[in-house]
């Protein structure tokens, strides 16, 4: 697994989308995001967030998760194949599947699991989030597919506007993707399938969690 130390360094970023915000900025997007559907949930540290995602999950459930750097940072990746819970962990069953066709067809059915974790490129203080796959196997699962979705965040991906949203994804999400799928696969990555959240309609489906932290990208 690359690290983001790994590749870190040899990214083009935009610094100026990639800060962390007061706290007012911060009251104010929790509660557009609220206003928007989405339910919230903000702490402080990374152990703070491992302990918050854990609670949204009950005993049972099938979880999935998209890749997802800040999920490593918080340690949830680690915890779903290896910690102590009672889930159903989906990547396990995934990646122990040696055919490929099969493997492919359990993927595409896991965008149906009852709790789909994954991060965000950007949330836009008016209560947007932007994220975007070369494959979709993450944000395919966003809209409508997963029973409910736990999206975890670094309040640094917080920006002022839409416009700024779509800005971050190109200008800082991108270029650390792309710099990670060279270190780890050997290929580029791109912008091929992007979403913008605008709105929950379902209530309680998706929840975010927000840490006072820079994580991710």
């Amino acid at each position: 697994m690359s690290q983001k130390s790994d590749y870190a360094d040899d990214a083009d970023v935009d610094a100026t989308l990639d800060q962390l915000p007061d706290d007012e900025t911060i009251e104010e997007t929790v509660a557009n995001l609220e206003a928007n559907g989405f339910e919230v949930v903000v702490v402080d540290s990374r152990e703070e967030a491992l302990d918050a995602v854990q609670s949204q999950i009950p005993a049972g459930a099938s979880v999935m998760n998209g890749h997802s750097t800040t999920l490593e940072e918080i340690g949830f990746v680690e915890h779903l194949s290896e910690g102590d819970h009672e889930w159903e962990s989906l990547p396990d069953q995934i990646w122990s599947i040696d055919d490929d066709e099969e493997r492919q067809a359990a993927r595409r059915e896991s965008q149906t699991a009852d709790y789909f974790l994954g991060g965000i490129n950007a949330i836009s203080q008016t209560g947007e989030l932007v994220a975007a796959d070369r494959s979709g196997s993450r944000v395919g699962a966003y809209p409508f597919a997963a029973g409910n979705v736990v999206i975890v965040s670094g309040v640094n991906k917080i920006v002022p506007t839409l416009d700024d949203a779509l800005d971050r994804l190109e200008d800082v999400a991108y270029p650390l993707e792309n710099e990670r799928a060279q270190d780890a696969y050997g290929v580029d990555s791109a912008i091929a399938k992007q979403l913008i959240f605008r709105q929950e309609l379902e209530e309680g489906r998706t929840t975010v969690v927000l840490v006072r932290e820079q994580l991710g990208y």
